[in-house]
């Protein structure tokens, strides 16, 4: 079996690191050569992609893979590969193509002020980003029941783990208590993504699935956890209506809603992480063990 990530940043490494571990073929598109070396590390062989055309050899590559996993965000002119590969047919680029994920967001759900949401939930994203995902999403459905290929579309929450956590913000003086009023979120280690992935690629099952840990909780309480963990004080506590973010940043807490994971776990998937403080510890002692290693 030969795996291909497109878009082999943070997720796309974890997923092609596990694909690797268990006897894959993985190869991951990357935009620079500096960024190649870190793909090796993983067991993951690179490949140059600008995102805008397809090489000879990235071509040669494409003609013996089996699962493909799209990481690469969408923009206002769609999905780069789509735009790419859709005309064509993936078929004729990928002739030994068995099944296709594409990674999306839970943004997609938009603001439901708290409520539970799952995958029936109708779609009402409020951001540009998450609109550009629907679409996206729609797409990749489309071009999937055209070709008779099984398509995962994975719909992730707030990503995070090993070097990019609460203790790395605490480390660069980022960390912060932000308040605002019932705000919730989901959150997902990343581990959990790359594990759910292969769950999903091994026997080629498709649909859609929030991948997500099971208990959204106010950002604040993370921190808090965080600190305590560290023996530290938390940082004080700062009114969301007069922080000081960016449009991006700012426009996350427009989004309110509690993500549902019980559709991938009624298939049988078992998340190790399903609730940040067994996560955030977990986290405690691999930055201890790393630590005492030095």
């Amino acid at each position: 079996m030969h795996m291909m990530i497109f878009g082999a940043g943070y997720s796309g490494k974890a997923i092609g690191a596990l694909a690797a571990s268990r006897g894959m073929t993985v190869t991951g598109t990357t935009r620079s050569a500096e960024k190649a070396q870190a793909l090796e590390k993983r067991g993951i062989r690179p490949a140059l992609f600008d995102g805008e055309t397809l090489s000879e050899a990235l071509l040669e590559t494409l003609s013996t893979v089996t699962h493909l996993v799209q990481s690469i965000a969408p923009g206002a002119s769609g999905d780069p590969l789509i735009r790419l590969l859709g005309p064509a047919g993936l078929r004729k680029v990928m002739p030994q193509l068995q099944w296709v994920s594409y990674l999306s967001t839970v943004g997609v759900y938009g603001d439901h002020d708290g409520a539970w949401v799952d995958e029936e939930t109708v779609l009402n994203p409020v951001s540009q980003r998450s609109l550009e995902r629907v679409e996206a999403e729609a797409a990749w459905q489309s071009l999937s029941t055209q070709e008779d290929l099984p398509l995962a579309i994975l719909r992730l929450s707030g990503i995070y783990g090993p070097g990019r956590n609460t203790f790395v913000n605490f480390d660069k003086g980022t960390a912060r208590r932000l308040i605002k009023k019932d705000q919730v979120f989901n959150r997902i280690r990343v581990e959990d993504i790359a594990t759910a992935a292969l769950f999903l690629a091994e026997p080629r099952l498709g649909g859609i699935f929030n991948v997500t840990d099971d208990e959204p909780c106010p950002p604040q309480d993370v921190v808090t956890e965080a600190a305590r963990l560290l023996g530290v004080e938390p940082p004080p506590e700062q009114p969301f209506e007069t922080a000081e973010l960016t449009p991006m940043a700012r426009s996350f807490y427009g989004e309110n809603k509690r993500v549902s994971n019980a559709k991938i776990k009624a298939l049988g998937f078992a998340f190790r992480f399903p609730e940040y403080r067994a996560s955030l510890k977990d986290l405690w002692d691999m930055r201890t063990r790393k630590i005492t290693a030095q």
